[in-house]
């Protein structure tokens, strides 16, 4: 522990720069009185490679603190969040987190987004005893790492966000099945994750992968990997995809005029800026997702007023598995009755793997390792609009098939 004390209390100067308190008090270390407030740290990824969602992330974050200062705080006190931009590094979310626990003695902490990020600094968290709920870790890897403080604050990993699709294609009628997929997945865990768990499940059921293509994260031209797909004449694409690499991908396939019959991308077309992003040609685009603003939760209707008051319009996944994030760490903390650093976290931790909490994504509750026992949605662009299509018995427009041009 003093180790780790010594290694964070060196890079304090240095991270110093990059910390933004984001509420109305001054201050920003944690471990006060019952009048102080309540300090979480974040690291979250502000520049780099996967700013887009990092700041979604961050946008939920801030909509779950305003909204509990506005109903009293937590314990009676007022929560104050303290962010560091790890700048969509693993290595700099390292030393983000032993700033935040070891020389800023932040009284909690929230996970960051991406599995990339999520593992190195749910280490750190474990190291120091404290509960790691985080809003963006699903790939599989997460939890076979022997986190015992680690909880996912959304409906299911990655591997199982398409099940609802794999369902519904499995059940068509031979003639209306595709037979031929392509596959074009970000070296990621996540990424990959999502894209797989349905590649996997339609081979295992005869389909042809015809394509299945991995790239660096930082990929930005997507002409080979477009033109491998065309080639192929693949009936149904599958993007294994955070945001950028999706809508480059995306629109590389339009200008070799490639139309599969379904097409189907991970994260991307669940944020707001998507459609203008590949020039509103968005109908028919699949995604698994975790959350819609128009669900009835109890806690949601209020999150999404809430949410669209101080950002001028609704949240996304991201923002809504952040706010989750949010309401999870508060059920555990009002029922414990502590938030600070020491033994209270593992009380924390113990309160939530005997417990459901009611979030604004549904009822959540844990196995072992942190893994979420609920399932995602499969959303589509309808008629220029986002909706729910499946499971059938939640639908909000009925499945299109097969997909019209982009």
């Amino acid at each position: 522990m003093s180790q780790w004390k010594r290694r964070a209390t060196a890079l304090a100067a240095t991270l110093s720069a990059s910390a933004l308190l984001l509420t109305a008090c001054s201050g920003g270390s944690g471990g006060g009185g019952p009048d102080d407030p309540i300090v979480i740290g974040v690291s979250l990824p502000l520049t780099g490679d996967f700013s887009e969602p990092g700041k979604g992330v961050q946008r939920g974050y801030e909509a779950w603190v305003s909204a509990v200062n506005e109903n009293g705080g937590l314990l009676g006190r007022e929560v104050e969040l303290r962010v560091l931009d790890d700048q969509s590094s693993a290595d700099r979310v390292v030393q983000d987190y032993e700033a935040l626990i070891a020389h800023y003695e932040v009284d909690l902490v929230f996970g960051p987004f991406s599995t990339r990020l999520v593992v190195p600094s749910a280490r750190v968290a474990e190291e120091y005893g404290m509960l790691f709920v985080e809003p963006a870790g699903a790939a599989e890897a997460v939890f076979e790492q022997g986190f015992e403080n680690l909880f996912y604050a959304a409906p299911a990993i990655a591997q199982d966000h398409y099940a609802h699709l794999a369902d519904h294609i499995l059940s068509l009628p031979e003639d209306q099945r595709p037979r031929t997929v392509a596959v074009a997945s970000m070296d990621d865990p996540f990424a990959q994750g999502t894209a797989h768990g349905l590649r996997d499940r339609l081979a295992e059921a005869g389909l042809d992968i015809v394509v299945d293509e991995t790239y660096p994260p930082n990929t930005t031209d997507f002409a080979g990997i477009a033109a491998k797909i065309d080639d192929s004449g693949a009936d149904m694409v599958i993007g294994g995809t955070q945001y950028q690499d999706a809508v480059n991908l995306i629109v590389a396939l339009r200008q070799l005029n490639y139309q599969p019959q379904i097409a189907a991308f991970s994260t991307a077309p669940t944020n707001p800026e998507f459609p203008v992003a590949i020039g509103d040609r968005t109908e028919g685009i699949l995604a698994p997702t975790g959350y819609t603003p128009d669900a009835d939760w109890p806690s949601n209707v209020a999150f999404v007023e809430h949410y669209t008051e101080m950002f001028g319009g609704p949240p996304a996944e991201d923002e809504a598995n952040a706010y989750t994030t949010g309401q999870v760490v508060a059920a555990a903390v009002e029922a414990v009755g502590c938030a600070e650093q020491g033994e209270c976290q593992q009380r924390l931790v113990d309160w939530l793997r005997e417990n459901e909490v009611d979030t604004v994504v549904g009822p959540l509750s844990w196995d072992a390792q942190g893994r979420p026992q609920s399932a995602h949605l499969i959303q589509q662009y309808v008629d220029g609009e986002v909706s729910i299509v499946l499971p059938e018995d939640t639908a909000e427009a009925p499945f299109v098939h097969p997909k019209p041009e982009w």
